[in-house]
């Protein structure tokens, strides 16, 4: 698997490729899974808010798009000084291909500033398991 310290750069290069003219704020999000493949997401943004894409959702559809469907990291990367975690929108998304123990850590340009886990960002979650439970 890709180290922490790959995927801090992988997210930090596509950081500076983020499409953000409107709110100038560029994300970037680097996913590892266990096969040891690595996928990377920007956001891009569109006049036509909320049509524009987040960082997570695009390294997912990558991942997905390779064949590969477990996440078994992930470095979600933001500007400025206060944490930049994940939507609510791309919790889900992550929740959909992750356990409640996956590492997630949030990057400043410093680097890591924080790790959480899924569990401790998407609580009491619903997920593909409570489908099967019917």
């Amino acid at each position: 698997m890709a180290s922490l310290d790959t995927l801090f750069e992988a997210a930090r290069a596509i950081q500076a490729k983020a499409y953000a003219p409107y709110s100038r704020f560029k994300v970037g999000a680097a996913i590892a899974t266990p096969s040891g493949q690595l996928f990377i997401g920007c956001n891009v943004e569109n006049a036509a808010y909320p049509v524009g894409s987040c960082a997570e959702a695009g390294a997912i559809s990558a991942m997905i798009a390779a064949g590969e469907s477990r996440i078994a990291e992930i470095v979600v990367m933001g500007e400025g000084e206060h944490l930049v975690t994940p939507c609510g929108g791309c919790r889900q998304r992550i929740r959909e291909f992750a356990t409640p123990d996956t590492p997630i850590h949030i990057a400043g340009p410093e680097g890591i500033r924080k790790r959480f886990t899924l569990d401790e960002l998407l609580p009491f979650s619903f997920g593909p398991d409570n489908l099967t439970d019917r």
